[in-house]
């Protein structure tokens, strides 16, 4: 028999059938782990948006009310109750609407990530999901017990008893239930059973994280979904920089009879956007009728919730044309992605932080002018999106923004750059961060560090009894004058009470090519997630052609045009990064084939053999020889990163994607059975 939540309406014997067509809805929404109020408030937005459409059935992202990234927090007991206060406090904010809600709910002494069902103002049922995601930059299983199939029991939740478990809901002749998330990336999914039991719709409240080329996967599930399982597909996602490293894109999708009828924007600055589109669920019901493949269950599903309930009226209407943002089928679709990623977590990064803006050791090279780069992208966009008013109010608390009327004041407000020469600094890099300084309209600063570096070597050099040398102490003498900068720069983001931003890319950190308090010092290191080689492309790609709606930046020619150098060698050295190093492009592919793939010395200098003919085979042994050493020799160095933004599912950051241990046996073994060419 169908099971009843106290409290709520049987289903009457004697009702009429329901309209074909309702309308469902997708939102996304920007919310902050732990943030009661705000994300109470941006729900309750996007519920009265949704309303105003004309949506009856509208799914929220998972664990929206507590936010997805709340990390041991989750082991807190006050973290339920104030989820279930806010829960309650949402109820009159549904009426006329059935609504799905993510949060972590107790029961058994075990936290399960969960989905509450409200109609007519009640809760009606709790799902828990069955799939936690438990590889990546996922922890679920650190915090949630994953739920069994075919299992339903009650529980108590905001004031009233309610089933708990693997639920079908019969919502006024509407059957619907759940996939959340990770449910619908495993092969067997929740779907399968839902559909043989006659749903019509199957709602995803998810919290997926963005990755490079992610999009299409996402969308293949959503749409496959709604083929085989014969029902509207709404797909739900968070959006923004939530908690710190991983970014969400939002993009919702609404999928009906195998293809796309409704899609969100991705990568913007809105708290909240909701999605809608109309679903005929008659004309549903029996195209999968005549499915000569389709084997319906002859029994009811166990976990069935059924009540009365009457759908608002939705008028026949034409469907409109699907579009998508001109940017999303860019034949640069990479480079797009990036800057949008890039952009949106800088700005939540400092709103959510309270930061007052960004301060920038601007070298003249590559690295630090892409951060510098984006941060003027950030201020162009969101001003683009929101206005001058727009971004005023999300940074309210920036009072000297209430006097900028433009991208370039209020990027003079928000960005400091400084850049710190040396008797080893060249003209060329001292003019390329003047001119990038200037390109983004930020307040430029330089100083000379030769007094201080000079203070430094000749007090030790005298506790030694003898002064360093660039014979003997080549790295030292290098390394001090990367660390000399650091005091200066953290001085200028304290007195302006902003985040400093370390520049080191990825590349950079698998071998350790950094200065640990040197340039790694920052609260944020934004580009740590990106390699070299994109990196350039990167910027050659902003020179030239820039993001859609934006244009170039042909000033990044003064960039571009050099060789990457960090100037910490005597001129006459003519230092370059390759030279210390090895190209970059072969770097970042022995760190795929090695870190990615996990495969052996032995194993991938056939490849580079192949892949990289202009280099000869003895120089790609040493190359990997020295990737290898260098790997091991430094994973303290990437264990002390500050916090980098995730990008793709090639991660180093061993907080949250690549783990190895500080100390090992440097693969002496591994690169011994690498033979000689």
């Amino acid at each position: 028999m169908p099971i009843l939540p106290e409290g709520c309406p049987p289903q009457a014997s004697n009702l009429k059938p329901q309209a074909s067509l309702i309308r469902v809805a997708a939102v996304v929404l920007n919310q902050t782990p732990l943030d009661w109020d705000g994300n109470q408030r941006r729900i309750v937005g996007a519920l009265r948006d949704a309303r105003a459409t004309g949506a009856g059935l509208v799914c929220l992202p998972e664990l929206c009310i507590t936010g997805y990234g709340c990390e041991d927090a989750f082991h807190g007991a006050d973290i339920v109750v104030q989820a279930e206060r806010v829960l309650a406090e949402l109820l009159p904010e549904t009426a006329g609407l059935v609504v799905a809600v993510g949060l972590p709910h107790l029961h058994q002494r075990a936290l399960f990530n969960c989905v509450a069902v409200i109609a007519h103002q009640r809760v009606i049922g709790v799902v828990a999901k069955r799939n936690l995601a438990g590889d990546g930059i996922h922890y679920e299983p650190r915090w949630f017990k994953p739920w069994r199939d075919g299992v339903v029991t009650t529980t108590r939740i905001a004031g009233v008893e309610v089933p708990l478990g693997d639920l079908l809901f019969d919502v006024g002749d509407i059957r619907f239930g759940f996939e959340i998330c990770e449910d619908a990336w495993v092969a067997e999914r929740p779907g399968v059973r839902l559909g043989a039991h006659g749903a019509d719709v199957i709602l995803n409240p998810s919290a997926s994280h963005f990755a490079f080329g992610k999009l299409a996967v996402r969308h293949r599930f959503v749409i496959e979904g709604s083929r085989a399982f014969g029902c509207a597909y709404v797909y739900a996602n968070l959006l923004g920089n939530e908690a710190g490293r991983a970014i969400y894109d939002g993009g919702a999708v609404i999928a009906a009879g195998g293809r796309v009828v409704a899609q969100g924007s991705r990568l913007g600055f809105q708290e909240w956007e909701v999605t809608t589109a109309n679903v005929d669920v008659t004309a549903a019901r029996m195209a999968h009728a005549r499915i000569t493949s389709f084997h319906p269950a002859l029994t009811d599903h166990m976990g069935l919730v059924k009540i009365a309930h009457t759908w608002p009226t939705t008028a026949i209407a034409l469907t409109p044309p699907l579009t998508m943002a001109t940017w999303e089928t860019s034949a640069t679709l990479k480079a797009e992605e990036f800057t949008r990623a890039e952009t949106l977590a800088l700005f939540d990064y400092l709103r959510k932080s309270r930061s007052r803006g960004f301060v920038v050791s601007l070298s003249g090279g590559c690295d630090s002018a892409a951060v510098v780069s984006l941060i003027g992208l950030m201020v162009r966009r969101v001003i683009e999106e929101l206005g001058i008013t727009g971004l005023r109010e999300r940074l309210g608390y920036i009072l000297a923004l209430n006097n900028v009327t433009d991208s370039d004041a209020a990027t003079r407000v928000l960005l400091t750059t400084l850049y710190q020469g040396t008797v080893n600094s060249s003209q060329t890099t001292r003019d390329a961060a003047a001119t990038i300084a200037a390109m983004v309209g930020a307040k430029h600063l330089s100083i000379e560090m030769d007094a201080f570096v000079e203070g430094y070597t000749k007090a030790v050099g005298t506790a030694l009894g003898r002064m360093p040398t660039w014979e003997q102490d080549d790295l030292a003498l290098q390394n001090i004058q990367a660390r000399a900068r650091a005091p200066g720069v953290w001085l200028i983001a304290n007195l302006e009470d902003k985040l400093l931003l370390a520049t080191s890319n990825r590349s950079e950190a698998a071998v350790g090519y950094t200065t640990m308090d040197g340039d790694t010092c920052g609260g944020l290191s934004p580009i740590a997630g990106i390699d070299k080689a994109f990196l350039r492309e990167w910027l050659e790609w902003l020179e030239i052609s820039g993001p859609h709606g934006h244009g170039p930046l042909p000033q990044l020619a003064c960039v571009t045009k050099q060789k990457s150098s960090p100037e910490l060698r005597p001129s006459a050295a003519a230092q370059q990064s390759e030279g210390d190093l090895m190209p970059f492009p072969l770097l970042d592919r022995i760190e795929r084939l090695a870190i990615r793939d996990k495969l052996p010395p032995k194993d991938i200098l056939p490849r580079l053999i192949v892949e990289f003919p202009q280099h000869p085979p003895a120089k790609l042994h040493s190359w990997v020889e020295r990737f290898f050493t260098l790997w091991c020799r430094n994973q303290w160095k990437r264990e002390r990163f500050a916090p980098a933004f995730h990008l793709d599912d090639e991660n180093l950051d061993p907080k949250t994607w690549c783990r190895f241990p500080i100390l090992s046996g440097g693969f002496r073994r591994e690169l011994g059975e690498m033979q000689a060419p």
